[in-house]
C-alpha cells in the first residue's frame, strides 16, 4: 500500500512537472509572437523636406519641387507602411515646378497624386524644418526640382538637420537636383560630407537640355566635384542611383523609385 502511495505521489510530481514546463513554453512561444507581432507593427518614420523657393532667378518664371520626385517615392514609401512627415523651411504650401504638373510630365505616381486629395493636403500644410527634430526620423529624403538650389543649398536648418542623420548613421537620400544641398553638410570630420563620396546627380547635359545653365545659382555636377565627390552619372533621363554607406543619391526624376527602394532596403 505505501509503495502505491509513493508511486501516486511520483506520477503526480511528473504530471505538475510536464504542465509546468508547458506552461512556460506556452508562455516563451506567446512571448515570442507577440516581441515579433510588435517589430512588424513598429513604425518606420521618414522626414521628406521640400522646397518653400518658388522663382526661377530673373526669369520670370515658376519652380518648386518636382512632383514626380515626390509622388513616386512617397507613394513607394507609403505603400510599405512607412509613416511620413513633409516639411519646408517656410512651412505652410510647398511650391509645385508647374513644368512638373503637365500631361508631358504625368507619370502613374503623379496621376495618383492629383486624385489623392489626402497627400494634397499635405502638400499645402507642410511642417517648419526648423521645429523637426532627427531624433524622431529614422531616415530623411529630400526630393528635387530646381527651388532647393535657391533656399535649401544655404538653408542652416536643412545643413545641421542632415549633419545630425549623417552623425547618427541613418540613411540620407537625395534625388535630382537635391544633392545640391549636401555643398556646405560636415561630416563628422568637419570636412565636407561629400569628400571621397561616390555620389550623382542632375549632371551637366541634363541642365543643359533644359536650357537653364545660365539661370541655375550652380551647376550640381561641377559643384559635386569642386567638394571632393566621386560624381558619375548614367545616360540622361535613365534612372542612375548611388549608394555609399548611408549616402543615397539619385541623377534625375527617372531615379526617384530606385531612390525609395534603397531607402526602405536601409531602413528593414
Amino acid at each position: 500500500m505505501k509503495s502505491v502511495k509513493s508511486l501516486a505521489l511520483v506520477l503526480t510530481l511528473i504530471t505538475a512537472f510536464g504542465c509546468n514546463q508547458g506552461a512556460k513554453e506556452g508562455s516563451s512561444e506567446k512571448a515570442s509572437e507577440e516581441k515579433s507581432t510588435l517589430e512588424k507593427e513598429k513604425d518606420m518614420n521618414v522626414l521628406f523636406v521640400l522646397t518653400s523657393h518658388d522663382k526661377l532667378g530673373d526669369t520670370g518664371k515658376k519652380t518648386g519641387f518636382w512632383i514626380e520626385e515626390f509622388a513616386s517615392p512617397y507613394y513607394s514609401l507609403l505603400d510599405q507602411g512607412v509613416k511620413i512627415t513633409v516639411a519646408t523651411p517656410k512651412g505652410g504650401a510647398a511650391p509645385i515646378d508647374p513644368s512638373s504638373d503637365g500631361p508631358d510630365a504625368a507619370t502613374e505616381d503623379t496621376e495618383r497624386f492629383n486624385k489623392d486629395t489626402e497627400a494634397q493636403h499635405i502638400i499645402a500644410n507642410t511642417k517648419v524644418l526648423a521645429d523637426m527634430n532627427p531624433d524622431d526620423f529614422d531616415a530623411v529624403f529630400y526630393p528635387g526640382g530646381h527651388g532647393p538650389l535657391w533656399d535649401l543649398v544655404n538653408d542652416a536648418n536643412s545643413i545641421a538637420l542632415i549633419e545630425k542623420f549623417n552623425t547618427q548613421e541613418k540613411p540620407i537620400a537625395f534625388v535630382c537636383h537635391a544633392p545640391a544641398i549636401l555643398r556646405d553638410v560636415k561630416n563628422k570630420e568637419g570636412k565636407s560630407l561629400v569628400k571621397g563620396k561616390k555620389v550623382t546627380g542632375f549632371s551637366n547635359s541634363e541642365e543643359e537640355a533644359v536650357g537653364l545653365t545660365e539661370v541655375v545659382p550652380l551647376l550640381l555636377e561641377d559643384m559635386l566635384k569642386e567638394h571632393g565627390a566621386v560624381y558619375s552619372s548614367g545616360d540622361d533621363w535613365a534612372p542612375y542611383v548611388i549608394q555609399d554607406e548611408n549616402l543615397i543619391t539619385g541623377q534625375n526624376p527617372a531615379s526617384s523609385k530606385l531612390v525609395a527602394e534603397k531607402l526602405y532596403e536601409n531602413l528593414k
